[in-house]
């Protein structure tokens, strides 16, 4: 199952397109000729991606600053999707908070699941039923292998990537059949501007540099995965291994394990 043909009258919709996988997605859609409209908090940097792109690849790109983790700022944002004919819908944007629950910023925490959980939802919400309603259509929801299993000191983080991921997979056997489709996109280690943001220098000591994916690799791996109507897109020998020790391996191995990686990178 194809993408939706690109035209110059829609846009796929792209969140957290600012850098890493986001930016990264953008630079594959363009490159297949869809038209874009970029969404992240900094806007310098989404003009300057819609620049490149329009000249590397003469589709239109449209760019939307926005907070997504500020809700009057996401109902302007739906405000203005409901005006746009979107095709794709990459529901990519995240971040991730490491320590002890109690210990963090309760502040912080909110607005993480604000942006990982509720800006995800209302945002499907508010195009799927356009989608059904054009008869084509593809959506991308970025989760993450760490959605698989609890992950002590990792804990609101886990807990929202869980619910992308079981979103996603959900959304996939509902829309069987139909002529939209939903991936989930499950990377493990990703060199993107997340980790540094995260601090996860220790985990850069710990994984060998074969199991970590570029940006790139895991956008492309997605894009393919949306081409072909995949349920599930792991990048890397990596992630692999952890999609598979998450969904299997015994709470009591996991848990004190991921306690103490997680634990240090505060």
């Amino acid at each position: 199952m194809a993408l939706p043909t690109p035209t110059t009258s829609t846009r796929a919709v792209i969140t957290g397109a600012s850098s890493g996988i986001g930016e990264a997605l953008a630079e594959r859609l363009a490159r297949r000729g869809h038209s874009l409209l970029l969404v992240a908090r900094r806007e310098d940097r989404l003009l300057s991606l819609a620049v490149r792109l329009r000249d590397l690849y003469a589709v239109d790109v449209d760019v939307l600053a926005c907070d997504l983790g500020d809700r009057p700022a996401r109902t302007e944002l739906i405000d203005t999707i409901s005006d746009i004919d979107v095709s794709i819908l990459c529901l990519n944007a995240g971040f991730a908070t490491y320590g002890s629950l109690h210990d963090l910023d309760p502040d912080r925490e909110r607005e993480e699941v604000e942006v990982n959980v509720v800006a995800v939802h209302e945002l499907l919400l508010a195009v799927l039923p356009r989608l059904r309603a054009r008869g084509s259509g593809a959506i991308l929801i970025t989760g993450s292998t760490a959605g698989n299993q609890p992950s002590p000191n990792n804990a609101t983080y886990a807990a929202t990537k869980a619910f992308a991921n079981t979103l996603a997979e959900s959304l996939h056997g509902e829309l069987r059949g139909s002529e939209v489709t939903c991936t989930l996109l499950a990377p493990g280690p990703v060199r993107t501007e997340f980790a540094e943001v995260a601090d996860l220098g220790r985990l850069e000591r710990l994984l060998p540099s074969f199991a970590w994916v570029s940006a790139e690799q895991a956008a492309e791996s997605a894009v393919r995965g949306m081409e072909s109507g995949r349920r599930r897109v792991v990048p890397g020998p990596s992630a692999k291994l952890q999609n598979i020790g998450g969904q299997h391996s015994p709470r009591s191995i996991s848990n004190p394990l991921l306690r103490r990686i997680y634990g240090d990178m505060r």
